[in-house]
């Protein structure tokens, strides 16, 4: 018995990573409402709540090699060692495709969880306390219908990429709250509405596109709480901390720029990864997606004052500057996911 405890323990040890967080913690003793606006998110995310066991029809069959997104969007298609697949291949690559986007989705909302648990500690309004704890909830819950959704339906999962977990901890590790809600709030959920807005439009398989309707009606909550939170909170920063603000945001958006490239599955081919990059990169479907994902974050940054000169520079090298005025209200009521 004492073996078999041991190995259970070296099995879990295996399955866990522990990184050192330190923040600062605030206790907010005004109860009355001092945020325009965050009162009124809170109501909408309680009405909102949703039971993902009873409200997401789980005995709906799924074939995992089948065509859950069309094939004609994939960028490896003029690939010579994808034209060299046999139909049986074919599948599987698909396969396995769509399990490393949705794994990606599912490590970044374990992040999110763990980042929407600190800001209840950290930031100094009640009314934030009380909606970063509603966001918790919903966090812990899009973890349970990914995880749920690779297991029983693709049964597949991928690593978390490693751009997306340098950016995660880098949110979780910093000590400043307001550097929390821009990680996650503002640059990371900000991606994430975007790319399940992408695969939602895209989807064909009923199971996943209800999920992800579901997901993305809470996400567009959180982009906004975090808006509404930064609003005019760095209008009179000193320059100085300014500046590490405008390293982070240049810094994420690099990062997460040149995120999906193919590099997983190059080397799961057996294919050489710059090649596979390259490919992605050039092709019109990579170019498109990469470039929606920044829709919603440059309008944001827009209206928190941070779209600074060096922002801006760094954003006009990147191709990113034009969605400045793009309407990401407008693009969330089209699908029905207003805030």
């Amino acid at each position: 018995m004492a073996g078999a405890v041991v190995n259970n323990l070296e099995g879990l040890d295996r399955e866990l990573e522990t990184i050192l967080t330190s923040f600062d913690t605030n206790y907010a003793w005004n109860y009355a409402s001092v945020k325009a606006g965050l009162g009124d998110l809170y109501e909408k995310a309680k009405r909102e709540q949703w039971n993902s066991t009873t409200q997401l029809a789980w005995d709906t069959h799924v074939e995992p090699e089948s065509e859950i997104v069309p094939d004609v969007i994939n960028p490896l298609a003029e690939y010579g060692p994808f034209k060299k697949l046999n139909e049986k291949e074919r599948h599987r690559l698909r396969h396995a495709q769509m399990a490393l986007q949705l794994s990606q989705f599912l490590h970044g909302e374990q992040g999110a969880l763990i980042v929407a648990s600190q800001l209840v500690g950290g930031v100094p309004w009640i009314e934030a306390k009380y909606y970063a704890g509603s966001q918790t909830m919903d966090e812990a819950r899009h973890v349970e219908v990914f995880s749920r959704y690779l297991r029983s339906k693709l049964e597949w999962e991928w690593p978390i990429n490693e751009s997306l977990k340098e950016l995660l901890d880098a949110t979780i590790q910093d000590s400043r709250w307001d550097f929390k809600y821009l990680g996650m709030q503002v640059m990371i959920e900000g991606l994430a509405m975007a790319a399940f807005g992408n695969l939602f439009q895209l989807c064909q398989e009923p199971l996943l596109k209800e999920l992800l309707r579901y997901v993305m009606r809470d996400e567009s909550r959180h982009v906004a709480f975090g808006v509404l939170s930064l609003r005019s909170y760095y209008d009179d920063m000193p320059e100085n901390e300014l500046r590490d603000r405008e390293d982070f945001i240049i810094y994420s958006s690099e990062l997460m720029k040149d995120r999906l490239v193919g590099k997983e599955i190059a080397n799961a081919m057996g294919w050489n990864p710059e090649d596979v990059k390259d490919l992605v990169l050039q092709s019109p479907a990579g170019q498109l997606f990469r470039s929606m994902l920044f829709q919603r974050i440059v309008p944001n940054l827009k209206k928190l004052g941070l779209l600074t000169p060096r922002v801006r520079e760094a954003y006009t090298r990147m191709d990113l500057i034009k969605f400045e005025d793009f309407d990401a209200d407008q693009a969330d009521r089209e699908l029905g996911f207003q805030a």
